[in-house]
């Protein structure tokens, strides 16, 4: 006599489940990725509306737009190249500990320029506050 058994067990895997759990994985991270703002360069931006006081001196540095893609750097009231602006910046300075650096910038001054002076008071830990107009 022969029986057989009608209950065999049949190993199946279900990708339906593993597709589902990927995708809810992969627009979680889309999600989270587009909310972290990396923060490059750390500034004291000051309102426009308000007014910003410091006790300590401030040393300002402005660029101006000489055109043909030529711009003038000036420390306080010395126009300088820009390869002697960090330069000046420390014999300004001197031995203070937490320097205030306004940077003066025209409107039509490419954020590269800007950017340039930003790394200098990075690498040298200067407080840097960028001046705008009032309202």
């Amino acid at each position: 006599m022969n029986i057989k058994s009608r209950n065999k067990v049949t190993a199946q895997f279900s990708m339906s489940s593993m597709t589902d759990i990927v995708f809810l994985l992969l627009i979680f991270f889309m999600i989270t990725s587009t909310l972290v703002h990396p923060n490059a360069l750390k500034l004291l931006l000051p309102k426009s509306d308000g007014q910003v006081s410091t006790e300590k001196p401030i040393i300002s540095i402005s660029i101006d737009d000489q055109g043909n893609n030529t711009y003038s750097y000036a420390v306080g009231n010395d126009r300088v190249p820009f390869e002697n602006v960090e330069q000046l910046l420390k014999e300004r300075i001197g031995t203070e500990e937490t320097p205030t650096v306004a940077l003066h910038v025209d409107k039509s001054v490419p954020m590269e320029e800007v950017v340039k002076v930003m790394n200098i008071a990075k690498e040298n830990k200067y407080r840097l506050i960028l001046a705008t107009e009032a309202n």
